[in-house]
């Protein structure tokens, strides 16, 4: 069984890959990366996510500096528009992996409601 959910699932990442919201993700990475400038700042702002979310679930508290910087790259990233634009394109997508959760999980919801 665990087999043929794994095959479902495969077959749901190829069906997503068709979708116009992937392929529009998918533009919108290409072109953001094509500007090495932006690319470098989008880097630097996903490893810093990282690293303070990871600082953050060890349960230690964040400095004033860091979230300082965490402010300044905020601000920096949302002046891109390729930027803004991979972002828009990536909540589409979003969009379309939370329906697919709802209705994955709906027979455990199931349970616990009923």
């Amino acid at each position: 069984m665990a087999e043929n959910l794994k095959d479902l699932g495969a077959t749901v990442a190829q069906a997503l890959e068709a979708t116009p919201e992937y392929q529009a993700l998918q533009t919108a990475f290409t072109t953001m990366k094509a500007d090495a400038d932006t690319y470098k700042l989008f880097q630097d702002f996903q490893n810093l996510q990282m690293s303070l979310q990871q600082k953050q679930m060890s349960g230690q508290q964040l400095s004033d500096d860091e979230l300082k910087h965490a402010q300044e790259l905020a601000t920096q990233v949302g002046a891109k528009p390729a930027i803004k634009d991979l972002m828009a394109k990536e909540k589409d997508v979003n969009q379309i992996l939370n329906d697919l959760n709802s209705t994955i999980t709906k027979p455990i919801q199931n349970i616990y409601q009923g």
